[in-house]
C-alpha cells in the first residue's frame, strides 16, 4: 500500500509560481493539496486563543489521513513564507494545548519544496524544516528548489529535474 502524501501549499499569491510548482510535482495527481491562503490561521499564543480557527481541525486531518507531508514555500526575504511560518509557529500547540495530537506526527514523513524567480536559494533554508522534523521525531526525506525562465512564466527544465527526482524519492 503506498503511503497517503499531501503538499501543504504556503504561498500569499493564489495562482501564483508556487502553484505552479505544486502542479507539476503532483502532474500525476498522486498527492492531496491542500492551500493554507484559504485557511483561517491565527499566530500562536501562550493562551491559545485561536484554537477555535482552522489549525487544529486542519491537523486532525493530516495526521489521520496522511503520513507524508511535503510543504511547498516561495522564498521570501530568504526564508519560508509567512504563511507558512505561522503554521509551523502554530504546531506549538501540539507540544502544549493538545499533546496526544501531536505526538501523532511521530514517525510520519516529512519533505519540503522551495521556488523564487532565479536559482538563488541560499544555504541553511531548509534548516526549519530539518530539525522541526527532527524535534516531532518525524523522518525528513529531503527539499529541493525550483526557478524559473527568465521571463518567469514557466519553471527551468534545469528545475523540472529536481522536481522529477525529487518526487521519486518521497
Amino acid at each position: 500500500m503506498k503511503n497517503k502524501t499531501v503538499i501543504i501549499q504556503a504561498s500569499s499569491k493564489r495562482n501564483g509560481n508556487t502553484t505552479k510548482v505544486v502542479n507539476y510535482l503532483n502532474k500525476d495527481n498522486d498527492f492531496d493539496v491542500i492551500d493554507l491562503l484559504g485557511k483561517e490561521i491565527g499566530h500562536f499564543d501562550y493562551d491559545f486563543k485561536h484554537a477555535n480557527d482552522d489549525f487544529l481541525p486542519l491537523m486532525e486531518k493530516v495526521i489521520n489521513q496522511y503520513d507524508t507531508i511535503i510543504f511547498a514555500t516561495p522564498v521570501y526575504w530568504y526564508t519560508m513564507s509567512g504563511i507558512l511560518k505561522v503554521f509551523f509557529d502554530r504546531m506549538s500547540d501540539l507540544l502544549h494545548h493538545k499533546k496526544e495530537l501531536g505526538r501523532q506526527l511521530r514517525g510520519k514523513k516529512m519533505a519540503m519544496i522551495s521556488n523564487s524567480g532565479e536559482n538563488d536559494r541560499r544555504i541553511g533554508f531548509e534548516m526549519p524544516f530539518v530539525e522541526s522534523a527532527k524535534y516531532l521525531s518525524m523522518e525528513y526525506l529531503g527539499d529541493t528548489h525550483a526557478w524559473f525562465i527568465e521571463d518567469g512564466t514557466e519553471i527551468h527544465p534545469n528545475a523540472m529535474k529536481k522536481i522529477d527526482v525529487f518526487r521519486y524519492s518521497i
